[in-house]
Order: structure tokens, then sequence, then C-alpha cells
């Protein structure tokens, strides 16, 4: 099979007979001045000494040159081999904290956004893993499987919102075990469950989940999003105004704050890390070098067919024609002309 690997080039092509359009009018430009001198005798011995085949072939051997050039800069491809594609990684489930909780706004914009900030850029700097989402409040549910589209899984990330959940609270623990049943269950290592919440519980069923992560293998990292000061939460209507902040049965306003004992807790139970979020994201770097100390295996193999790149030989061809070229001289080196113009001037 044969094909182009940068087939878009091939256009340069349309350059040869433009080259040769404009040879062609150099030489009828210079055959329009030499007639301008007349019929002279040194017009005559001049046109003569013109090695007309030559100087063709020449023009034929430059054109050719170029058109070779154009074609090897399009990369032309045949002959494959077959190549095995191994694509190694962790799999790696994140949890978001849907609950009303995450519109606080002690970290701007609110602990929402800044979560799924945090998740978009460690979407950029994961190379190889599976990621997963789920979305928890009250309840939780699957929001994205395991893949290794990370173009998906953030079109899956930015359509989470806190209305995606309609049982509101915090339940960790079924986040938690929502999440663990993403995992195959073949496999019991290089298995990551990253959780960005602000860690205010309200179920208590957290022991049982980690349990049984620590059955599973599977380390659990925490992120926590917002401030250990109690701030209030925000209302809005159906057109996203504010109306003020969520108020208890009492008419008191409910506060909200940064669990990070709850958090500290599940991460280090599993042999995790629990980690703060900071407007510079600081905390970043270190999770992924923890998380990469998890190891990786191999995700999937696949074999492909390579084409091999061919461009030597269409290059080599053209340097040759080149090399060739001035090698066939323009003029001859004895004219006909030229010896009987000598003849005639001697018998003189």
């Amino acid at each position: 099979m044969f094909r182009f690997g940068s087939v878009e080039l091939l256009f340069g092509l349309l350059l040869v007979p433009l080259l040769a359009l404009l040879l062609w009018h150099a030489a009828r430009a210079r055959g329009r001045a030499l007639d301008r001198f007349g019929d002279s005798d040194l017009v005559r011995r001049l046109a003569a000494s013109v090695h007309r085949r030559n100087r063709r072939l020449r023009i034929l051997l430059f054109l050719g040159s170029m058109g070779l050039l154009l074609t090897a800069l399009a990369r032309p491809q045949f002959g494959t081999r077959v190549e095995t594609v191994r694509r190694e990684g962790k799999d790696v489930v994140v949890a978001l904290d849907l609950s009303r909780s995450m519109l606080a706004e002690d970290i701007a914009p609110n602990r929402l956004q800044r979560a799924k900030l945090e998740i978009l850029r460690l979407l950029d700097r994961l190379e190889g893993d599976r990621v997963g989402l789920v979305a928890f409040a009250g309840q939780a549910f699957v929001q994205s499987p395991l893949t290794t589209d990370y173009a998906a899984t953030q079109l899956f990330l930015s359509a989470m919102d806190v209305d995606l959940v309609p049982v509101q609270g915090t339940n960790l623990g079924e986040a938690m075990n929502v999440a663990l049943d993403l995992f195959d269950e073949e496999v019991r290592e290089f298995r990551v469950l990253l959780i960005v919440t602000d860690g205010e519980d309200h179920e208590g069923e957290i022991e049982e989940a980690v349990r049984r992560a620590n059955d599973a293998a599977v380390r659990v990292f925490t992120v926590g999003i917002g401030s250990p000061d109690g701030v209030p939460i925000p209302e809005f209507d159906d057109a996203g105004n504010r109306q003020g902040f969520q108020r208890d049965a009492d008419g008191n306003v409910v506060t909200t704050r940064l669990d990070e004992t709850t958090l500290g807790r599940i991460a280090d139970a599993t042999g995790g890390g629990a980690y703060l979020s900071t407007p510079q994201s600081v905390e970043l770097d270190a999770l992924i070098e923890e998380m990469s100390a998890v190891g990786t295996r191999e995700i999937d193999a696949r074999e492909i067919a390579q084409f091999e790149e061919q461009f030597q030989l269409f290059l080599g061809a053209a340097i040759l024609l080149l090399l060739i070229e001035p090698l066939l001289p323009e003029r001859r080196r004895t004219s006909a002309a030229g010896r009987g113009s000598a003849r005639a001037e001697g018998a003189q």
C-alpha cells in the first residue's frame, strides 16, 4: 500500500508547471532579444554554439529534481511493519462532592468550581491512566466509567453541578462504595481513589467503606476544598441570582467548614494522602508524585501497522538529477559553424 504522510504538501507540485512556464517565457524573451540584433555574423556564431538538446535536458532535469524534492516533502510511505503498542497506567476514580456546601465562597469563585479546576489540572498531568468520575452528595452515582479518553472525561466533569444529585447532604461512605464498584474485580493493584470534597460527612458510613477499600487494596487520597472556619452557604433562584444564604428550620444561617480530620483519617487508614487545595495548586505536584508511587500496569496492548518512510528514495533521486544537470554543457566546444568561419577568415 502506498500513501503520503503529509498529503497536503503535494499541492506544492503545482509549482513545477509554473516553473516550466517561467523558463519558457525566459527563453522566448531571450530569442526576441537576439532577433533585435538582426542577422549579424555574431548572432549566427552565438546561435550555432548553443547545444539545444543539452539545454532542454538541463531544464527537464531541473524540473524533475524540483518535483522529486516536493514529493519527498510529502513523506511518501510504502511497506509496513507490525508493532505492538502497550499502554501502561493505573486506574484512578475521582469522587467529586456536589453537595450545596460546595457552593460556599470561602475559596474563589466557590468550592465546587475550584474542585473542578483541580481535577482538570490533574487530568492534564495524567499519562496513560484510566480515569472514572463519581458524583456524590446525599447519594452517589457513576458520572463516567473508567476510560483513557480524557476529553470525554472533561465533558462529563463540566456537566457536574449541585443540581445533578437530587438527595442533598454528604455521604462519603456511599461515595467510596460506588467508586470501589468501578474498579475491575480481577485487578487488585495499581488502583487509586481520589475524593475531592469539603469533608463534612452526615451519614457515618465511612468506617465500613474504609475497610472495603483496604480489602480491595485501593489507596484513597483526599483533597480538601474550603476553609476550616465556618462560612455561610449562598442560595440562588432558578435564574442564578443570589437570594441570600441557606437557613435552618429556626431561621439561623447554616454554615459549613472544611473537616480536615475526617479526610486525614480516611487517607491514613488506606495508605493514601490528604491534601488541602490552595489558590496556587501547589499541592497538585505532591499529590501526583505520591499517586505515581502506586505504580502502573499494562492496561492494553494493540498491534498496529506502521508505514515505512520512503522519502529518502525521492530525495536521493532529486539530488542525483541536480548533480547531473551542471555536467551537461549548454554550448558546443567546437561548432561546425565556428570552424567554417575560421577557415573563411584564414583564406582571406
